[in-house]
Order: structure tokens, then sequence, then C-alpha cells
């Protein structure tokens, strides 16, 4: 008995040793499975991003919660150890053999490898970014992030909540931290996009605690969870007061110090070619933006082309409507967004309207899609004004995704500071563009995308995912939903905006152009509100190569159509060949041209 008991107590030993090893393996190691690694990189990665993993709420179904009382690390050093640890990663990945591997998973070999590359191409230039801008800095990310992406569904949950806030002055000191490591080295942002961020703080902080965004976020949460007790409730709100008051506002206004005497050693040149290998740092941004290695020289004459191309096609809509077209584009335009008519009553109800209309237009659209498509997201998707503290620096609409748990919808937010720069003519085209067939549509199709590696489902590339919600805005015009004319203007004025971002985006940091050239440009080409213009260009300043994804992405994808229904002929059907852009996730575009061409050779093999 006792030599059975001794060979059991040795299996055992083993067993457990063995399941040691394989975990170390599968941790640290090359994992057996090739879909294994995947998920370990990817989930490595977020787990050094508490605020993504709050984004995307599903690791709190397992009970796992800890991470929502912390904030990113972003710090220079955390930066480094990132592109390091990609490295050794990409290193593991270059083990897999192709053959041994299936469709799918070499699909996702091609993807992770080309993201591999991309991150060793951007390393050197890893500082050369504005990590305080008017976008998207820290002070104005984290208040967004924990309005809408921070719950609260039980009293844990808030005392988190109360965690991050005092928690914010170490993430306020890492951001100066960061911007003296790239001082020190010769990258500056512009004087006035400095001025913007100190303007934005001086707004955020003149208002008592009360009144800001992160008390009010936290007591309409607290409002809606009926397992905490109003006494308890009022106790977390004197809390969260405390937080606002003596480490929130402190932090914001030592940053607010830095950058005012930040900006007396900077300049008003707006292109990055001024940064130390700028004009390298740039073709590294367009090669990550569009996934394309088109140089600035090329994309700006695409650009010009494209918006004399639209300009003439608009030109003829407003000459048949009645409207004179003699003087020219800039005159015509003037005069169309002159008119009173399409605009909504500058005031508290008008700006109401305008979200409940935004929402009917989605609803439409979402129920009315047809055979067009025969995949469909689950997600719900709302409307909603961007926070008032951050619109006048903030773009005219932006995208927040739902959780990957479905436990928050999709969030189009509206920019609502000036009801002029939203005229009734462009919301249908806007709506598509953000949220259905557009943003909402595609990256829930791809968060709910099932037998994939976790990294597929992010949507991260930018000319694919940005390609295909300006491919959307055409798309609802062909399929009828912009039957006024004046909807279609709207439309064309939204990819003639984008045709101007070609030729902007190079312009600033290519060609040298200041920020007063791009303003008077894009007033001269598209007729927009000049404070949406003004935003628009100090965006393309702090966001090299971002704006030109757009229609570089669409481009392609309509190419790729074209190429498919000359080549299918009546075989070809719009529903299948949207599976093809929608059904793998977010791609590179060069790797989207190989599944089209694959799509078209697998069905003109079976109807042969």
């Amino acid at each position: 008995m006792k030599r059975i008991l001794k060979w059991i107590l040795l299996f055992v030993v083993f067993s457990i040793l063995s399941v040691a090893v394989f975990a170390v393996n599968e941790w640290y190691g090359k994992p057996v499975l090739i879909n294994n690694f995947f998920n370990r990189v990817a989930l490595k990665t977020v787990f050094k991003h508490p605020e993504t993993l709050s984004s995307m709420h599903f690791l709190e179904q397992y009970g796992i919660k800890a991470h929502n009382a912390e904030l990113n690390d972003i710090t220079p050093e955390f930066s480094r150890e990132l592109f390091d640890y990609f490295s050794k990663e990409h290193a593991v990945l270059k083990k897999y053999e192709n053959e041994s591997l299936s469709k799918n998973e070499l699909l996702s070999k091609k993807i992770a490898e080309y993201l591999f590359e991309l991150a060793k191409q951007a390393e050197p230039y890893q500082f050369h970014t504005y990590p305080v801008n008017q976008l998207s800095g820290v002070q104005n990310s984290f208040p967004t992030f924990m309005d809408a992406q921070h719950q609260i569904n039980d009293v844990n949950d808030a005392e988190d909540y109360i965690s991050r806030l005092h928690k914010l002055p170490l993430k306020f000191s890492q951001t100066i931290e960061a911007l003296k490591h790239r001082q020190e080295n010769g990258i500056v942002p512009p004087k006035f996009i400095l001025q913007r961020v100190v303007d934005e703080i001086s707004n955020f902080t003149e208002h008592s605690t009360e009144q800001n965004i992160l008390y009010q976020s936290l007591q309409k949460k607290l409002n809606n969870v009926d397992s905490i007790s109003d006494k308890h409730k009022q106790d977390i709100l004197l809390k969260a007061k405390t937080a606002i008051t003596e480490d929130v506002y402190p932090a914001y206004e030592s940053l607010s110090q830095y950058l005012s005497a930040l900006s007396d050693k900077g300049d008003d040149r707006a292109g990055f070619w001024k940064l130390p290998d700028g004009d390298k740092a740039y073709q590294v941004a367009l090669k990550f933006f569009t996934g394309t290695d088109y140089t600035p020289d090329y994309i700006h004459h695409v650009g010009l082309n494209e918006v004399a191309r639209i300009q003439q096609q608009m030109m003829q809509i407003l000459s048949q409507q009645g409207i004179d077209t003699s003087q020219g584009f800039y005159t015509a335009i003037s005069t169309l967004t002159s008119q009173d008519r399409f605009y909504y009553e500058d005031s508290a109800a008008g700006r109401v309207q305008i979200l409940k209309d935004y929402q009917k237009i989605i609803d439409e659209i979402d129920a009315n899609l047809g055979d067009s498509f025969n995949i469909k997201n689950k997600a719900a998707v709302q409307v909603e004004r961007i926070p008032q503290f951050k619109e006048k620096t903030s773009p005219g609409a932006y995208y927040i995704p739902a959780a990957v748990d479905n436990s928050r919808p999709g969030r189009f937010s509206v920019n609502l500071y000036d009801v002029r720069a939203t005229p009734k003519f462009g919301m249908r085209t806007l709506a598509y563009h953000e949220a259905v067939p557009g943003h909402h549509f595609q990256v829930s199709i791809s968060q709910e995308l099932e037998g994939v590696p976790f990294f597929r489902k992010l949507s991260i590339f930018t000319a694919y995912t940005e390609g295909w919600a300006l491919y959307a805005e055409r798309l609802a015009w062909e399929l009828g939903f912009l039957k006024d004319p004046f909807d279609n203007v709207g439309r064309l004025q939204d990819e003639l905006f984008r045709a101007v971002r070609l030729v902007v985006d190079t312009g600033i940091h290519a060609k040298r152009w200041t920020r007063q050239q791009a303003i008077d440009y894009m007033i001269e080409n598209t007729g927009m509100a000049e404070t949406d213009i003004t935003a628009e260009v100090e965006r393309y300043i702090v966001l090299p190569g971002q704006a030109c994804a757009y229609k570089i992405g669409m481009m392609k994808i309509l190419e790729l159509r074209a190429k498919s229904q000359q080549a299918l002929g009546s075989r070809f059907k719009l529903s299948e060949f949207h599976n093809v852009i929608l059904k793998n996730g977010a791609v590179p575009l060069d790797i989207l041209e190989e599944l089209v061409d694959e799509y078209i050779q697998t069905e003109l093999n079976r109807t042969n």
C-alpha cells in the first residue's frame, strides 16, 4: 500500500509540475498554439493599460476588477519597455512555421507581423508626439474617460472612482516628465497649441467642485445604483469633492504652470518638419495611418485632384437647385451655408432637437439596410453631446466604442458648441459615418467576431476603419438614404473635407505651410464654419498623418469593389463583398486587397 501511495504521490507531483511548466511556457515561452500566443500578447499589452481594461469591460464578468482603481503609466520608461516587449514577442512569432498554420491562423500571423514591423519602424520616433494637446491630452482625456468609460454598478466601483481621482497627481507628474523628456530632445508643441491647453485647463478649474464634470458624472451614476444607500452615496460624493479640491485641481494647476513656461521656449511653426528627423518621422506616421508607402508629394497631388473633382460635382447640384455658381465654389457654398433654413435654433431646445434628429436618422438606416448586408452587429448606439468643457477645441463629432460585454452602448458624441457648424444637410452623412453603417457598425462587428484572436477584434488600422466610415457615407447615398439633393451636397462636402485633408496635412508637415495658410486653404475649399476649420487644422498639427487615412482608405475599398464587380459581373453580390471587408476585422490595406482577391478567385472557381 505504501508503494502504491508513493507512486500516486509521484504521479500527482509530476502532473502538477507538468502543468506548471506548460503554464510557464504558455505565458513566457512559445505557446503550443499560435492563437494562445496572440491572446497572450494582447492580454499582456492590455493588462499594462488599466484604463483600456475598464473601457473594454470584459474582465469584470470573471470578478476581476482591481484595474478599475488604477491609471495608465505614461512615463518615457514605460514607452521604451513596451517597444522592447514587442520586439521580444516578434522574435517568438517568427518561430511558427506557416505550413503548420490554418488559413485563419496564417491571416492572424500576417496581421501580427505587420504590427510588429510597424512598431519596429516607429520605435526611433516614439517620442515624436505631443502627449498634451487640445485633442487627447490627459487634461481632457481623463475626465472624458471617467465620464464615458468608468462604470459604477456597486459601492466598490464608486470607491475605485475615488481612487482614480486621488491618483491623478501621479499621472500629471508623469505627463510633465514626458514633456520634459521631449523638450530635452527638441520636441516642443507650437505655442498656439500650448495656449489652447492652458485655456482649456482654466475653463476646467474655474468651476466649483459641484459643477465639475467629474463630480456631476459620479453623482449621476450613483443615482442609478439602487444597491447603495442614500447616506453612503453622500459619503462617496463628499470624498469626491475632497479629492477634486485637494488632488485634481492642484494637478491641473501644476500642469498649466509648466505649459505656460514651456510656451516661452516654443514657437509657432506648425509642421513636423521642424523636429529632429521630422521628415522621416512624418513618413513613418503616414505609413502608420494610411497603411501605404505613399510619399507626401503623392498624397498631396491626389488630394488636389480629388478636391477639383468633388467641387465640380457639388457645383452641378447647387446650380440645379437654383444657387448661382458663376462666382466660383467659395461664393456658391457660402450662399448655401448662409441660409438660416438649414440650421437649428441657437438654444438649449435647438441642441436637444439636434440630438433627437441624429438618433432618428440612425434608427432609420439601421432598420432598412436591406440585402446590402447579411451581417449585423448586436451592440446599440446612443447619441450624446460632447462634454461642454472641451467642445471649443474638439472636432465636430467622434465615436466611443461599446464595451466588449455590451454593458455600455457605443456613443456617437456630437459637438454642439456652434449650431452653425451643424447644417441640417450634413447631419445624415455625419450620422452614417460615426454610427450606422460606419464606425459603430464596423467596430461592433469586429468586437463580436468569433473564432479569431482577441487582437483582431480591436479596430487598430486607421485607414481601414476611417476608410470604411467614409465609404459608408457613399454607400448610404447609393442605397437611397439621401433623397434630398442638399443632403447629397452634404455628403460631397464631407468627402471634399477628407480630400482637402490630404492637401492640408501634407502641406503642413512636408511643404512647410503655416497654420494660417492651412486655415485659409480650408476656408476657400470647403465652405465649413471657421470654428470647425480652426479646430481641424490644429488637429492635423498634433496628429500628423492621421487625417490622410480617411480618403486613402475609402479609395482603396471603392477600388476593390470595382475590381470585384468587373471580375464577377452579374455574379457579384454587394452583401458578400461586405462580408469579406467586415468579417475579418480591421486589417492593413494590402492584406485587405489579398482577401478580396481570394474572394474573387473563390467565386470564379465556384461558378466555373
